[in-house]
């Protein structure tokens, strides 16, 4: 079973031998817009685009899991915590790929703040990963990220991801993806949001995700996307209750077959002054 995996993760897969190979971006909201999340501020922004963070108000607890049924050993979790403070937002994070034969882990510590009408983001990660039979490997990357708010109804975002182009602690000294976003989200309407964005991994050709939001009556919500190179399609469903935002997504893609995410999200209720 293992040499399957190897066999599997070799052929179809030759990212995955580079550190931090797996997408860290996370949320079944995002998702269910074909992650085109470069323009979106909400607690997700934390994996996606760090600059979206500095538009929280209230203390957040985030936590997501994905499921790929067709491939043993290649799902992903995520958590977070975000806490407004006296000059912006702090937020810590952890995210986990794998199983026991090859895994990768990344623990987080970020920072947003919003100046006029500019949210920005910075986050410094800790990445580790280990393969069965070559041993750990770790290195320190740098993400920064920020989005624009132009009028009420357009923002432009964009971030990068390990902004020194930093390698891995390991002989060959393996260099950690770099990769460019840029999008813009446009809401026409209090009901819909349209978002759309391009990501330039220096190593590989442009992705394209696009996705739209449909919000009834504000306390449910239908997504749809696409993404191209690789291309996929996505399905989603989220509900607002109070404090609580709960989101699923169903992702379809030829290699992977279906992908399942659901993630949470808590609001820490904020107390009246006395």
């Amino acid at each position: 079973m293992i040499a399957k995996i190897r066999f599997v993760v070799l052929i179809f897969f030759p990212s995955l031998l580079q550190g931090q190979s797996a997408s860290t971006l996370m949320g079944a909201r995002a998702a269910g817009m074909g992650y085109a999340s470069a323009g979106l501020t909400d607690e997700w922004a934390y994996f996606n685009n760090i600059g979206g963070i500095g538009k929280q108000k209230v203390a957040s607890g985030s936590f997501a899991y994905e499921i790929k049924p067709a491939l043993t050993g290649a799902n992903r979790m995520a958590a977070s915590f975000l806490a407004p403070i006296k000059w912006g937002v702090a937020g810590v994070g952890v995210f986990r790929f794998g199983d026991e034969v090859y895994n990768e882990h990344l623990f987080s510590v970020g920072f947003g703040n919003t100046i006029g009408h500019t949210s920005l983001g910075f986050k410094t990660n800790y990445i580790q990963y280990r393969a069965e039979g070559f041993g750990q490997h770790s290195a320190i990357s740098f993400d920064l990220g920020g989005i624009t708010q132009l009028t009420k109804q357009f923002s432009i975002g964009a971030y990068i991801t390990n902004l020194t182009q930093s390698k891995l602690n390991s002989v060959n000294a393996e260099p950690l993806p770099t990769k460019l976003v840029a999008g813009f989200s446009f809401r026409p309407s209090d009901q819909i949001l349209l978002a759309t964005e391009l990501e330039k991994d220096l190593l590989y050709r442009a992705t394209w995700r696009s996705g739209i939001e449909y919000a009834l009556y504000k306390k449910i919500f239908f997504r749809t996307g696409f993404n191209l190179n690789p291309n996929a399609a996505f399905f989603g469903l989220g509900v607002l209750k109070k404090n609580m935002k709960i989101d699923y997504v169903i992702r379809f893609n030829q290699l992977t077959g279906t992908v399942h995410q659901a993630s949470a999200v808590y609001q820490v209720p904020i107390k009246p002054a006395p």
